[in-house]
């Protein structure tokens, strides 16, 4: 586990770094308004930087034991709930918010009947049961994490509402009691609020309900396990692939980056009677079973004992944790899954950094250049009479009137660009992809037979990337009318404009590609024969239409920032500009009315060119600091934040 800390303490020599660089660049106002926000931006995508790791596997394959044996062990006891049978009901979240207690957040199998998904209810706080965690009593703590064991029984007719239950699906026909009830879970989702030290530092874990169960609620294969950095489909080894496991593991998560295989219970194969080389090969060759009907490399396979790896590191028996490998899987997982999110978050930080150091040296060269302009000005003066002066006076106040007849113009560009921003959310507002959705559930609702659901949803899919085209030809044309008129002020004023930042929909094209791929692998010809065209309304409403709807609102978020800011480098540079003409203005006045000396003023101008050079350096030492902190590798990341945790205050 020291991976995950060593990344945390990196992240947080990252945050310490940025700030100290925000700090330095706000006081020697080299911040505009796009930089400014970049660099928030910057700083928020590292602290709340997360490690998802999704644990998924049929019930009985000791998924919450392999939690428990992982991530809790040092608590001495179990935390997450572990027995025989199913004992995990809903999908479940561990992580940690240092604005929220300890706590279980708990949300009602009620709401599954509003046709909302369960992202829909982050942030609804009146709409989650909230039971808090107390930390000093361990038993009144883990039975509050038994709430999402809890079960209810309602009527068929209920749980029909809710989606959990069929009675055209032979599989849940026989789920119906004597008493015509049906048992369904007491909660949809739990977040489990939790100060493990693993959590402070960015981990979040989902532990999924069996994988019969996924089905229920679609959001957890649409979304929250395809988003996973790393997902655990965890197998018995007494009993090795099931029919159901093949079809899940082909279906819902599939061999790629981060999917690992864990045979668990091979402690059912210690036989007594067999010397420990024969044991290890029965091991070896259910292994490689394993690897060969999953399509998976035999060293994607980990063959533990969850129970065995809990219980040695409780009783803290090495030997027998030895014997579990429980180590060998989580020096597999962290790994390879840290360093892989480690280059993510550095590339991105990077892209970040050259934006804005683009943004300040074209700032800080104006500056300098201004400053250079003025004082070859004051120095020419020297020796000259007051004709002389005078006349260079009047060339300034022409400058400054052709300036101010520039910004009379720019005027006009701002009516085009606001007249192309409406423009623009005609493709991509909220309001268009709710009409969108609403047409879809519309003609979903009056196909026959389920298998006629694809032809709405293929509209819905096409739908959607060509409003995201339509919307990236209306950034494009924004972009170049801006830079035209960045070049434009350029060459008519001299100023070194650095072009405006760009914005590009092309992740959010791919999302949309993704989701339809995921939706289409889960809804092929046999699955929507043998499934109701309610029960596949339902998951297509609850789960692609919930998650095409935060992929526009995503987008939605990056074009209004980008709208935003994107003439502020322009507005910066004019602020400057005209701020530098009154000055010089203002010094040739005092030299005409000889108020002050002009070798004064010259020597005043060369002590703050020598000011510029002097931040210009201190810039060039502060991005060389953030190169190095982000070149950082996780071990030294951790040793430097060890040295700096035991200096003296």
């Amino acid at each position: 586990m020291q991976e995950i800390q060593h990344y945390g303490a990196w992240r947080s020599r990252v945050a310490d770094t940025l700030e100290q660089y925000r700090g330095w660049v706000q006081a020697a106002e080299l911040l505009d308004g796009a930089a400014e926000q970049r660099l928030a931006r910057a700083l928020a995508r590292v602290r709340d930087d997360r490690l998802s790791v999704a644990f998924v596997a049929e019930f009985s394959r000791g998924k919450s034991e392999l939690i428990n044996a992982i991530f809790f062990a040092d608590y001495g006891q179990r935390i997450v709930p572990s027995s025989p049978g199913r004992t995990t009901m809903c999908p479940t979240e561990l992580a940690w918010d240092p604005s929220l207690p300890p706590c279980i957040r708990l949300l009602p199998i009620e709401t599954r009947a509003q046709r909302l998904a369960t992202s829909d209810y982050r942030e609804d706080a009146g709409a989650w049961t909230v039971l808090p965690l107390d930390l000093d009593a361990p038993e009144r703590m883990i039975a509050t994490f038994r709430q999402v064991s809890l079960t209810r029984r309602v009527s068929a007719e209920e749980a029909r509402s809710y989606g959990l239950y069929d009675p055209e699906d032979p599989d849940l026909a026989g789920t119906v009691g004597d008493d015509g009830l049906v048992e369904i879970p007491q909660w949809r989702h739990a977040l489990i609020n939790f100060p493990h030290p693993l959590l402070k530092q960015g981990l979040v874990i989902l532990d999924t309900p069996g994988l019969n169960a996924i089905g229920t609620e679609p959001e957890l294969t649409l979304n929250l396990i395809p988003n996973a950095h790393a997902v655990l489909f965890i197998l018995a080894a007494e009993t090795g692939v099931t029919k159901s496991d093949i079809e899940v593991w082909r279906t819902h998560i599939g061999a790629g980056p981060g999917r690992m295989v864990v045979l668990n219970k091979i402690d059912a194969l210690w036989d007594e009677l067999r010397s420990e080389q024969e044991n290890d090969a029965a091991i070896a060759r259910q292994q490689t079973s394993v690897a060969q009907l999953l399509g998976v490399t035999e060293s994607q396979v980990f063959p533990v004992s969850a129970h065995k790896g809990l219980v040695g590191r409780v009783n803290q028996d090495m030997a027998l944790f030895e014997k579990s490998r429980i180590g060998q899987l989580e020096s597999a997982l962290f790994n390879e899954l840290i360093p892989a999110r480690q280059d993510i978050l550095r590339r991105q930080l990077r892209e970040d950094m050259d934006a804005i150091t683009a943004g300040q040296q074209a700032l800080l060269g104006t500056r300098i250049r201004d400053l250079v302009e003025q004082l070859q000005e004051l120095q020419s003066l020297r020796g000259k009479n007051q004709g002389v002066i005078a006349h260079m006076m009047r060339r300034v106040e022409m400058e400054k009137k052709e300036f101010d007849a520039s910004l009379f113009k720019l005027q006009g560009t701002r009516a085009v660009f606001a007249t192309l921003s409406t423009e623009l959310y005609t493709s991509i507002g909220m309001d268009v992809v709710q009409e969108q959705v609403d047409a879809v559930r519309a003609a979903m609702e009056g196909v026959r037979f389920a298998t006629g659901l694809r032809t709405p949803v293929r509209v819905f899919f096409d739908e959607a990337r060509a409003n995201l085209d339509a919307s990236s030809a209306k950034i494009g044309e924004i972009g170049a009318m801006m830079e035209t008129m960045y070049r434009k002020f350029s060459a008519e004023h001299g100023l070194a404009l650095a072009m405006p930042m760009a914005l590009s929909l092309a992740r959010y094209r791919a999302e949309i590609d993704a989701i339809e791929a995921i939706w289409q692998k889960q809804s092929g010809t046999a699955t929507l024969l043998i499934t109701s065209r309610g029960t596949m309304l339902e998951r297509f409403v609850d789960s692609v239409a919930a998650r095409v709807k935060a992929t526009f609102r995503s987008a939605n978020a990056d074009v209004e920032a980008w709208l935003k800011v994107i003439m502020a480098p322009l507005e910066a540079q004019i602020r400057q500009h005209r701020e530098q003409l009154r000055h010089r203005q203002s010094s040739i006045q005092r030299i005409h009315d000889a108020t002050e000396g002009l070798e004064q003023k010259i020597a005043a101008f060369e002590a703050a060119q020598q000011d510029l050079e002097q931040v210009k350096s201190r810039l060039a030492l502060l991005m060389g600091a953030v190169t190095r902190v982000l070149d950082d590798s996780l071990e030294t990341a951790a040793a430097a934040s060890a040295s700096a945790a035991l200096e003296p205050a």
